[in-house]
């Protein structure tokens, strides 16, 4: 049996330590005040504080898409949104005992450039007139080629925003219509030019392998084009088959999806053309220029990891704002209400719009660290923690194999992942989840493959 059929089980991304389906200690609203409150005390002045924004609205529903997003055409849905969004930032900022110092902003979704350029400046006003923004911050946003104007990109950029996502996705027409997710070659060509014109530092492109109708030449011709417009950095994802989770991937069946061996050809072939086109492998699914500050701080072992995916900027706390948007105290975690009229109801009613939650124990903490170091570093040292941790110490034994496999290196103080085991951080970090090998249903995760 070869490696990726032996390894592609269903797994987390570890987008966090606990992963979600395992959150259980929900705070309640006044024990989420003191932890947002202690964390903020702890980091604001020295690192600063992140601040996710969840804008969920799209047009159109994507058919692969697993985001929390609400669909219509109506555009006087932004303003009560928006207002809703600034409400809740009122609730923290009551909580705040001085200036929050904003390092990292980002808007997410859904579709951030479906709300117009103007409410966009007025929801970014509302919140950077509140706060000090540090020197070193990173503002990004994602975009959708096919509704991203010269106006979003302008007034965006005057705000501080100096880095765009694009979702891209795949090229090819057949997948797109099967995906029900269009832009042309040139769409993205004029708004990749368009965002350097104004001055925008780095551009990022999401793709997705493993989508249904994808073939080896479909990608081959997608990468080259992609390649052809240099982002500065490239997430190249996979594919997340979760129809149980979301409805709308049903549109087309299993047997129209690349899976196995198929599957891993598409992202050895993205690889290979990453490699040859002077991009560096940052992490799970990220490249980047060696320009790109994602880089430096890769070489430097500089790099963090949280839910807004890889970054240069370390902070402890990230204030999320939205529905279903996700904030980290460090020691906590906590998700607001998924549907918009009930996150809409509870903010009105001065109430933090938390649902769902985890207070991290000190074993979570120190499993937190090392899965972290893993991720971003490609190694972790144990100083002492597999003595007192039996989720550290049972890891181990589980990275026998791994390291059976050349994925891995043990010694007696670190693991060290090698260059093969770079495409199984998901499962190498899997050793080490007590939660996951608790759980008796362990597929209700995508496959790592």
């Amino acid at each position: 049996m070869n490696l990726t059929t032996k390894y592609n089980v269903a797994a987390p991304r570890y987008t966090s330590y606990p992963t979600v389906p395992a959150w259980h200690t929900t705070p309640s609203q006044e024990e989420w005040k003191e932890l947002v409150k202690a964390s903020f005390k702890k980091t604001n002045s020295i690192n600063g504080i992140s601040l996710y924004i969840h804008l969920p609205f799209c047009e159109s529903l994507c058919t692969y898409c697993a985001c929390n997003t609400r669909i219509t055409v109506n555009h006087k849905v932004e303003e009560p949104y928006l207002e809703s969004v600034l409400h809740e930032w009122k609730l923290y900022l009551e909580l705040l005992t001085e200036k929050p110092r904003i390092k990292e902003i980002h808007l997410g979704g859904g579709t951030p450039t479906f709300f117009s350029p103007v409410n966009l400046q007025r929801l970014l006003a509302g919140i950077l007139n509140t706060v000090e923004v540090c020197d070193d911050h990173d503002f990004s946003f994602e975009g959708h080629p096919s509704n991203t104007t010269s106006e979003h990109l302008q007034t965006l950029f005057d705000l501080g925003f100096k880095r765009v996502s694009f979702g891209i996705q795949d090229f090819d027409p057949i997948v797109q219509d099967v995906i029900n997710r269009y832009q042309s070659y040139e769409e993205v060509d004029n708004v990749v030019k368009e965002a350097r014109r104004i001055g925008y530092a780095s551009i990022n492109f999401d793709l997705v392998y493993g989508l249904p109708l994808q073939k080896l030449e479909t990608i081959t011709d997608t990468i080259t084009k992609v390649i052809q417009l240099k982002p500065d950095r490239i997430a190249f994802y996979s594919y997340a088959h979760v129809p149980w989770i979301k409805p709308g991937q049903r549109k087309f069946t299993e047997k129209d999806l690349p899976v196995d061996v198929e599957k891993r050809k598409l992202y050895e072939k993205g690889l290979e053309m990453f490699t040859l086109a002077d991009y560096e492998d940052i992490g799970m699914d990220h490249f980047a220029m060696k320009t790109d500050p994602l880089y430096t701080s890769m070489k430097e072992k500089k790099l963090h990891r949280n839910f807004m995916g890889y970054t240069d900027k370390y902070t402890e706390l990230m204030i999320s704002l939205g529905v279903s948007a996700i904030s980290d105290t460090w020691n906590s975690f906590g998700q607001n209400i998924k549907v918009v009229e009930a996150y809409q109801k509870a903010v009105a009613e001065g109430l933090f719009p938390i649902f769902k939650g985890h207070i991290l124990n000190e074993e979570d903490l120190v499993i937190r660290k090392h899965i972290l170091k893993i991720m971003c570093a490609g190694e972790t040292e144990w100083k002492g923690d597999q003595f007192g941790y039996p989720a550290i110490s049972e890891g181990l034994a589980r990275c026998e194999e791994l390291k059976s496999d050349g994925l891995l290196e043990i010694f007696p103080d670190k693991i060290k992942i090698t260059e093969a085991g770079k495409a199984f951080l998901r499962n190498i970090c899997m050793c080490f989840d007590k939660y996951y090998w608790a759980k008796s249903n362990k597929n209700a995760f995508s496959t790592t493959v």
